[in-house]
């Protein structure tokens, strides 16, 4: 073989292969409605205010996670309402490329239902999250009907959570409860306590400010 027609055959081979790049961004469409937008903004807001003290995980929303076990990122990937992954660091990203991960899938999702995307969230998505993702704490909630489920990932197969006695479900990964408060689906403690959101507990804390005859705007 001549060095020309070497060449070409080398350059014809890297034609070929796909070298994802490093830093992929997500690809997911734009939210249903403003109530899905305020609902996923809700939850990341309460948890990381919950957890502000914590650089073990990572929350996030309508974001794209790319699983492709040959690392092409136009090939696998679902975009979860909400995910949590724990035992990561706390950063900023434009995915969740599960090869630069450490492999690491989410540990909790929560998808918001909606007419279009309810069928796919309760079995196609069910299924890639048992079977692939093996995530396992799922949930789903419908803002308009107020359909509120949870499974949880035992021997392989997604069971259902039964709520306790207040309709909340209970979620092993994150240590709470999820649980419908006002029309929204929110997070509480395991002694039932509903998770602020920072202005919630500023909220609070001006109330009793105000019950001790100190105005907060002072302070």
């Amino acid at each position: 073989m001549s060095l020309t027609q070497d060449l070409n055959t080398r350059q014809d081979i890297q034609e070929d292969v796909i070298f994802p790049p490093s830093d992929l961004y997500s690809d997911e469409p734009a939210l249903e409605t403003e109530l899905h937008l305020r609902q996923i903004i809700l939850l990341l807001k309460c948890l990381e205010w919950l957890w502000r003290d914590r650089n073990d995980f990572y929350a996030a929303g309508n974001l794209s996670i790319y699983y492709s076990p040959r690392q092409r990122k136009s090939e696998y990937f679902r975009g979860p309402d909400f995910f949590v992954v724990r035992g990561t660091e706390r950063k900023i990203r434009k995915s969740w490329v599960v090869w630069q991960e450490d492999g690491k899938y989410p540990n909790v999702i929560v998808e918001i239902l909606s007419p279009k995307t309810a069928d796919t969230d309760k079995n196609l998505k069910k299924q890639i999250y048992q079977d692939t993702f093996r995530t396992p704490d799922y949930f789903w909630f419908d803002p308009d009907t107020l359909e509120f489920a949870g499974f949880h990932l035992l021997d392989g197969e997604y069971q259902p959570l039964e709520p306790n006695a207040q309709g909340h479900l209970w979620s092993q990964q994150l240590n709470l409860y999820l649980g419908i408060h006002e029309g929204l689906l929110r997070f509480f403690t395991s002694a039932g306590k509903l998770v602020s959101t920072p202005e919630e507990e500023a909220e609070r804390l001006a109330a009793k400010l105000r019950e001790l005859n100190i105005d907060p705007d002072t302070i």
